[in-house]
Order: structure tokens, then sequence, then C-alpha cells
């Protein structure tokens, strides 16, 4: 049995019952930080704690919060206070997306996305990075896509939600800095996390080539991260895909990540 350490630091990890947000559990505790687990799914955040804690000398707090109700997260944000818990890295990981197009997608998914991915992801930022700012140090992660760089048809929504999460990040990188918190943004590509499936998408033989594990994944944001970079795309191929998208015109790149992106079309409803 492990004995946890007295010189903790902490991580906080939203949408941690799966995917991206429990391999960053799973790195972060394997280098000795304690963790607060957070996502709507207690029966997950509970089984990943349990898994983790005879393994790693850090203490596993699990906390079951819906992130897209605004109350609930200033609640989690005043019981960590309450705990007197320093949060020293935030993984703002907590989001979701759905291949549809814009008029055959019903209003409330389609709210409930941007409420997720914009505007519950601005407010845990904005708590925790405070608590960061009165104590001159921090790390905060937002995780965003590689679909941040291109408007795509099928995922109009959730594109535009990660473009937020991408400027959003770039600038309070600059803003940040100044007050001793880094932020860096991670744009990963299709990884093999169970979004597709979440996302009820129709996955191209071309983007099952381009999959990655999280592994990967996670361990290149934490590296960006810690080396204080402003974003980073990982994976050679989505590296090139970045490169691809900023090289060419709106119309060229749109069109080829449209077919890639939907390989079956849906037939489009006339009135």
């Amino acid at each position: 049995m492990h004995t946890l350490s007295n010189n903790k630091t902490w991580a906080l990890i939203t949408g941690a019952s799966s995917g991206f947000g429990e391999e960053f559990a799973r790195q972060y505790a394997a280098q000795g930080h304690s963790l607060i687990l957070v996502a709507r799914r207690k029966d997950r955040l509970e089984k990943l704690a349990e898994s983790l804690r005879p393994r790693h000398p850090v203490e596993v707090l699990v906390e079951a919060v819906d992130l897209s109700d605004l109350e609930s997260v200033r609640q989690l944000h005043r019981r960590v206070q309450d705990r007197g818990i320093t949060i020293d890295v935030m993984i703002n990981n907590a989001g979701y997306g759905l291949q549809q197009g814009f008029q055959d997608t019903n209003l409330p998914e389609a709210l409930g996305m941007v409420q997720l991915d914009i505007t519950s992801l601005t407010a845990v930022t904005h708590l925790f990075a405070a608590d960061m700012r009165n104590r001159g140090r921090g790390k905060i992660l937002l995780v965003a896509s590689l679909l941040a760089y291109v408007s795509v048809e099928g995922f109009a929504v959730y594109s535009a939600a990660k473009a937020y999460v991408l400027r959003l990040g770039e600038a309070l990188h600059r803003e940040m800095r100044r007050d001793g918190i880094t932020v860096t943004t991670l744009c990963p590509g299709i990884s093999d996390t169970g979004f597709a499936e979440a996302a009820r998408m129709q996955v191209s033989p071309e983007l099952k080539l381009l999959m990655m594990k999280p592994e990967p994944v996670v361990r290149a944001g934490i590296r960006a991260l810690n080396h204080g970079r402003m974003s980073v795309v990982p994976g050679l191929a989505n590296k090139i895909m970045a490169l691809f998208i900023r090289a060419t015109p709106r119309s060229l790149h749109q069109a080829v990540f449209a077919k890639v992106m939907n390989p079956i079309l849906p037939n489009t409803k006339k009135s």
C-alpha cells in the first residue's frame, strides 16, 4: 500500500470518466499529482479512482457534476475551496460533438454543445484561473480539436465551438502569462476515445488510418503545457493536415474535409 505524499500537487480534470480525461488522470497520477476527477457519471469516476489509488501514492477525489449547469460549476469551485485544495493544473476536457446537418440537429442538442463546449468551459476556466492568479502560478490545458482550424459540413456547431476554445486559449496564453499562469490548447485529430460513437459519426477508411490512441495525444498535451507552448497539434499526420489548412484556400480544404469527414453525405431536405 502506498503512503500519500506530503508535498501534494493537485490536477483537476473535467470529462474524466472516459477518453482523454481518463488518460490524463492516469498519466498525472503516474507523475505523482493528486487528482480531482469531474464528470457526470459517478460510477465511472469511482471505478477509475479505485484503479488509481492502489497504484500511485496520490489522493483521488471524485466529483460527479453536470458541468452544463453553471450553478453546479460554481458549487464545484466552492467545494474545492472549502477543502483548502490548491489546483496546480487544470485540464478542461469536458465537451461533446455530433455529426449531423445543422437543420437536422434538434435545437436542444445544438445548444447543449454550445453550453458545454463553450459556456461551461469558459466558466470553469474563469473560476479556477482566478485562484491561480491570486497565487501567481498555475497551468491550464484547454482541449479543442483539429476541427477548430476548419469549418466542416456536418460538424457546424462542433467545429465552431472548438474554434472558440482555440481562440480563447491563444488569447489567454498571452494574457495570463503575466500572472504566472500557463495556458495551452490541445488540438487533437480523430482519436480512439469513443468520441466517434458518441457523435454518431461516420468513420471513413481515411479517418481510420489517421486515428490516434489517447496515450500519445495526452503525452503531447502535457509536454506542451510543461514547456509553456501556446497550442499543440499531436501526431505527424494531424500536423500535416493543419499545415494543409493554413496553406490552401478555404474552398479547397473545406471540400476535402467535407469528403473525408462525411463519407456518406445525407440528402439535403428541400421545402
